[in-house]
């Protein structure tokens, strides 16, 4: 939450342009979602990808071998995709209800 709302704060001058050629808030907020969704599933991929290298690496020590499903992959990525979402829409609301004209000022 706290790297979008960095985000937010970065880019008030794209959100003035954007809302000023036309764009709706509804605009805003699905482009600040979206961003949110997407760096939390490509976070989940990469965690899920190093915790199975680190699973398969400490099974070789161990006498039974570690298993890693289609469920617990789908797991993994539909909570970091939850993450985004719920973590996503107050900075995302937040975007989106920014006025124009103190944004331009």
């Amino acid at each position: 939450m706290n790297m979008m709302y960095i985000s937010v704060s970065e880019r008030t001058r794209e959100i003035g342009i954007r809302l000023a050629i036309g764009a709706t808030p509804k605009h805003i907020l699905f482009q600040f979602l979206l961003e949110a969704v997407l760096l939390t599933g490509i976070g989940g991929l990469i965690g899920f990808g190093i915790g199975g290298g680190l699973a398969w690496l400490i099974s070789l020590f161990l006498p039974f071998r570690a298993v890693i499903g289609v469920g617990s992959f789908l797991l993994a990525f539909c909570v970091s995709t939850f993450v985004g979402i719920l973590f996503g829409i107050l900075p995302a609301k937040n975007a989106a209800n920014k006025n124009l004209i103190d944004i331009l000022r």
